[in-house]
């Protein structure tokens, strides 16, 4: 039975505004697989630390193990203490294994999962907007999106940083921001992203104004980390549908979710919510709260997304993923057998494993970006600049 004998990191840069962290393991018998630790910029190098540790600490062991080592890496290694950066490295430590076991096996990794309920993916693009510095420009922005076949679009439409005073006038450009996309794209699922940032009052004045243009979901209008806060918005408009959780990565914080009734819809993320066994325990605690799954990936267009196909295909209450479309070119640079995407959906791979694969020299040649640090803005120097000159995003 083949050992995990090497575990290696790759950061990388898609020609893109952010960095990404590719994890290979790779057995004793030659086979290897490709995993992927969520990563914000300036904390790359933590994720490789954390990814070499655990790599040095599994090594040995049988590439079959992944419960085990999913529960004894929790236990053993982090002193049952959880981490953000503890569940982004495990992560692409696990997925490189069902990639390994998959390759093994001869099968998909969703056939390991019980087999597919589907067997196309709906996706949404997302990280088209950036750097965007007025409603027209979000417009033009997304005429490309539709050109490239998708029929359902995320964004933030407040101008600037995420705080959580918003001024009205910043408010009211908001508003227009949406009435405007939804003139100008009658039949896109337009789905409203606010990062955390608001007040249960904001948000609930912010759903009723923008109720009239439909849109998809209203994404994590409050701090996910209080449930009650979302659950005032929950009640406050009940006919906005919810999303979180992309900020939670155990078990334990989606139960609260579940239980409060605080939320239609949770997005976890494979690279950061211990991979796809844990996206999957994940999916199925949805299933009796009738809650809907929508996974959350600000990660590759290549692994983490094949990984999020995966889990998705194999998940009744699945609803959409997200793929950042300004990752995507410099993504398929480094793949030598990626996803296929037609219409607003990708096809669920039945390739054995993941069914992707990377040009590690290709992949050697994006090398990473040095970022500026965050501006760290005093609050009197922003609100209501933005309102008044838009401000651009970072």
């Amino acid at each position: 039975m083949p050992n995990i004998k090497t575990v290696e990191t790759f950061l990388f840069n898609p020609n893109a505004s952010k960095n990404l962290m590719l994890c290979r393991v790779t057995a004793d018998d030659g086979t290897y697989g490709w995993g992927e630790a969520y990563v914000g910029k300036g904390k790359e190098q933590v994720a490789k630390d954390m990814i070499d540790a655990m790599g040095h600490v599994v090594k040995g062991h049988s590439v079959f193990e992944i419960r085990h080592l999913t529960q004894v890496m929790f236990d053993d290694f982090q002193i049952r203490r959880s981490a953000v950066d503890y569940y982004s490295a495990w992560s692409a430590i696990e997925i490189a294994l069902w990639d390994i076991v998959g390759k093994l096996c001869g099968q998909p990794v969703c056939n390991l999962l019980g087999g597919p309920v589907r067997d196309h993916i709906r996706v949404y693009a997302n990280g088209w907007w950036f750097g965007t510095k007025s409603i027209e420009e979000t417009i033009e922005r997304c005429k490309k999106v539709e050109a490239m076949g998708f029929n359902a679009v995320k964004w933030d439409p407040f101008f600037g940083p995420w705080r959580t005073y918003i001024d009205r006038r910043d408010e009211d450009i908001a508003v227009e921001h949406v009435r405007a996309m939804r003139e100008a794209f009658p039949h896109m699922d337009l789905m409203l992203e606010v990062h955390r940032r608001l007040s249960p009052y904001n948000a609930i004045r912010f759903a009723e104004r923008t109720r009239e243009f439909d849109p998809f979901v209203f994404e994590e209008p409050c701090l996910s980390d209080n449930k009650d806060l979302l659950l005032q918005v929950k009640q406050g408009a009940p006919y906005a549908k919810i999303v979180t959780g992309e900020t939670c990565y155990t078990k334990a914080e989606f139960k609260e979710i579940f239980e409060k009734h605080c939320a239609d819809i949770i997005n976890p993320d494979t690279c950061v919510c211990n991979g796809i066994l844990g996206m999957t325990e994940l999916a199925a605690m949805c299933e009796p709260y009738c809650v809907e799954f929508s996974p959350h990936n600000y990660n590759s267009t290549t692994v983490g997304l094949a990984a999020t196909v995966h889990i998705s295909a194999v998940a009744p209450t699945f609803n959409i993923a997200e793929l950042f479309v300004n990752l995507k070119d410099g993504c398929d640079e480094i793949t030598t057998k990626g996803l296929r995407f037609d219409a607003g959906y990708l096809e669920v791979p039945t390739e054995p494993g993941l069914g992707i694969d990377i040009d590690v020299d290709k992949l050697l040649a994006h090398t990473p970006k040095d970022f500026p640090a965050p501006s760290l803005t005093p609050l009197c120097n922003e609100y209501p600049s933005k309102a008044l000159g838009h401000g651009g995003r970072a």
